[in-house]
């Protein structure tokens, strides 16, 4: 009997880190589902099932059809969105609440509509893609003062951790909750002081999935130990 092929559904999957998820997970064997906002083709990758979907929404047909009931291995939620720095008085309120409907409603709308399928694989985990900038002891210290970060940014990521912890407790013993820093990436997101290859960060990504760690709810920074919520 030919064995199963694991599935990953990742969201955001069109550029930066999503892209590279999507090519290192197919390049490993596994089946991946992959979520963008925009049409997105995938030609060359036969394992490879292009969704067309906005995480603001709730999941669609065609999202679960292309699922097809399979047993879902991991879900990494990488769609994000942010807003540019701006002073006090000119932060707009309705950009902080897109960030979050994205950051944080985005993962949990998919995991709801995919955790019957996580639930039938035999390990599965839900991976967040977050950032040190949404550390609120990190901030309280002052770490990142010198960043002109978005308040939209750091207040959405910041209660994506909190997600990350509320559902590796709801879920405890069946499904593994991680938020994941993948460090410092070369993206169009990038901070300033931005250096490494999304490439890397997908690489270290998988094989952190493959070593079967069992701590939930983790925050993970790849390459570097890890970060304090």
């Amino acid at each position: 009997m030919t064995p199963r092929r694991r599935l990953a559904v990742i969201t955001g999957a069109s550029r930066g880190l999503g892209k590279s998820l999507v090519e290192e997970f197919s390049d490993a064997g596994w089946a991946v589902v992959a979520v963008t906002r925009a049409p997105t083709t995938w030609a060359d990758r036969q394992q490879v099932t292009a969704v067309t979907h906005d995480v603001r929404q709730e999941p669609s047909e065609e999202l679960l059809s292309a699922i097809g009931g399979r047993s879902v291995d991991v879900l990494i939620n990488n769609a994000a969105r942010g807003a540019q720095h701006a002073k006090l008085g000119d932060i707009a309120a309705e950009g902080v609440l897109n960030a979050v409907d994205v950051n944080v409603a985005g993962p949990l709308r998919l995991v709801q509509a995919v955790l019957p399928l996580l639930l039938t694989a035999p390990d599965p985990v839900v991976i967040n893609i977050a950032s040190r900038l949404g550390s609120l002891s990190a901030q309280a210290r002052g770490d990142y003062s010198e960043l002109s970060t978005s308040y939209a940014y750091k207040i959405s990521k910041a209660a994506q951790n909190m997600l990350t912890i509320s559902l590796a407790h709801d879920l405890a013993g069946t499904v593994r909750c991680w938020a994941v820093h993948p460090g410092k990436l070369a993206t169009e997101m990038g901070q300033a002081d931005a250096f490494k290859d999304p490439q890397v960060a997908a690489r270290e990504l998988r094989e952190l999935v493959d070593s079967g760690d069992r701590t939930s709810p983790r925050f993970v920074s790849l390459g570097a130990a890890d970060l304090a919520w």
